[in-house]
């Protein structure tokens, strides 16, 4: 599940009539591959804006698991599991800083953590073994108790990417280990912070549940979806590769 799709996509299906509008809020259900996420549509006079949603049951899968990670050595990483596994750590115990440390660096360095996770943690998901694997490491500020200063991470996922947003999936996930570990409680509304492009969501557990033996909760995560562009697809009759291809 990536969140920020989901909140920009519940707006995407108001603006174009895929939803009927309702004032103070219109709700947007989402299949995602977790399941059915529920988006909350702001709107208010003929205009959406903000939009929240409800997760999939979130839980801390393990905390304070050693791996090796190579060139840095033995580290502890919680992982956690809010739509998408990801695992946790301080960027500190690198020598990296979520706002001032390079991109590029975070990129590469969360990468080989994730491979190392990968490598010597098996994932397992109650629902569906599908779901067992993990989508990339998120390098926190290690504020994590409760406050109201914002908690600030970078996510990383794939080969070295990084997210332009805090990660809706995996502001859920963080969410899940805070409460688990008795850092935040149910209601308890934090702001969560990109610290390279300082963009913003607020996350807060709503309700405890459970998935399968583990406990966990529900959390609700907002934020805006803004448009940047349109993109326009154009097939003509004497192109042979009109319906697409594929090459193995």
């Amino acid at each position: 599940m990536c969140g920020h799709a989901v909140i920009s996509l519940g707006r995407y299906a108001v603006d174009h009539g895929f939803v009927k509008p309702k004032a103070p809020e219109t709700t947007v259900n989402i299949q995602c591959p977790c399941g059915i996420v529920r988006a909350h549509v702001e709107y208010q006079n003929g205009k959406t804006g903000s939009t929240r949603f409800h997760s999939v049951p979130a839980f801390a899968f393990a905390t304070d698991v050693e791996v090796t990670v190579p060139g840095h050595g033995k580290i502890l990483v919680d992982i956690g599991y809010g739509g998408a596994f990801y695992a946790y750590v301080s960027a500190k115990v690198l020598g990296l800083d979520v706002t001032s440390s390079k991109a590029r660096e975070l990129g590469a360095v969360g990468l080989a953590v994730s491979k190392a996770v990968e490598e010597q943690v098996k994932l397992t998901h109650p629902d569906d073994d599908e779901l067992a694997f993990l989508c990339g490491t998120i390098f926190t500020d290690g504020n994590d108790v409760y406050s109201t200063e914002a908690a600030v991470q970078v996510c990383t996922f794939a080969v070295a990417g990084v997210d332009r947003s805090p990660c809706g999936s995996g502001v859920t996930g963080r969410i899940a280990i805070q409460h688990h570990k008795g850092q935040i409680q149910l209601n308890q509304t934090r702001v969560f912070k990109n610290g390279k492009t300082g963009s913003k969501f607020t996350g807060k557990a709503v309700s405890r549940t459970k998935c399968g033996n583990f406990d966990g909760v529900i959390v609700e995560v907002s934020g805006h979806g803004y448009y940047t562009g349109t993109a326009t697809f154009t097939m003509e009759e004497d192109d042979i590769l009109k319906h697409g291809f594929l090459i193995k």
